[in-house]
């Protein structure tokens, strides 16, 4: 009775770090994904000036831990005059980190369409972005929609490094609990718990998604 006079207790205040882990991952894989789009049409156009500044920033941001990409976004931009709010930059570094994860996958289903539809659609007349737009990219989607949900996963559970810099999220909330009542195990094991629930409900959605776009495809 204890722990659930202790769970009920912080409840509220997890719920609402919860809202705001949902703000954080719904905005950074909006941001993601359309700089990830942008990412991956760069890596794959013949033009070298391009492909070489994308191909840059795709191994940089994957070689470099998340955590250091916080860091160097909210206490190292403000010394050269740059500065954001803690929910400006947790959100913007996000949306840069798992732009680089999802600008791949996009890549690599683009690539895995056969090149025969390109030749198809060149014989019709169709330009390179008109057959990129209107052939490739909606067949590419569905390729890419297992491993890309994978990443915007792994996006929501990632939103608990941005208590670093002092953004009320679930982590954040609960190390505020925990401050107060020191009762550490059950209030994180509660907290692993709302991660889960909300990837579960993510993955529901990706399976929906998979046939939805299978079915558009048969």
């Amino acid at each position: 009775m204890e722990i659930w006079d202790l769970l009920h207790q912080a409840a509220p205040i997890m719920l609402k770090g919860t809202g705001y882990t949902l703000l954080f991952a719904l905005a950074s894989m909006v941001g993601g994904l359309v700089l990830g789009f942008v990412l991956a049409v760069a890596r794959i156009v013949p033009w070298k000036f391009v492909h070489w500044p994308a191909a840059v920033y795709v191994s940089l941001m994957r070689g470099t831990p998340l955590l250091v990409q916080i860091f160097v976004v909210y206490y190292g931009l403000p010394s050269v005059g740059i500065e954001f709010s803690p929910l400006m930059a947790g959100v913007l570094t996000l949306s840069l980190n798992a732009s680089a994860y999802l600008s791949e996958s996009l890549r690599g289903a683009i690539l895995g369409v056969g090149k025969g539809q390109w030749s198809a659609s060149y014989s019709l007349g169709l330009t390179y972005i008109q057959t990129l737009r209107h052939i490739v990219v909606p067949q590419a989607i569905r390729i890419a929609v297992p491993s890309m949900s994978n990443t915007l996963i792994s996006l929501i559970k990632d939103t608990s490094l941005v208590s670093v810099i002092t953004v009320t999220e679930l982590m954040l909330s609960t190390k505020e609990i925990i401050a107060v009542t020191f009762r550490p195990l059950p209030l994180y094991i509660a907290a692993a718990m709302v991660y889960w629930f909300l990837s579960i409900c993510f993955e529901a959605l990706q399976h929906r998604l998979e046939r939805r776009l299978e079915r558009a495809h048969q």
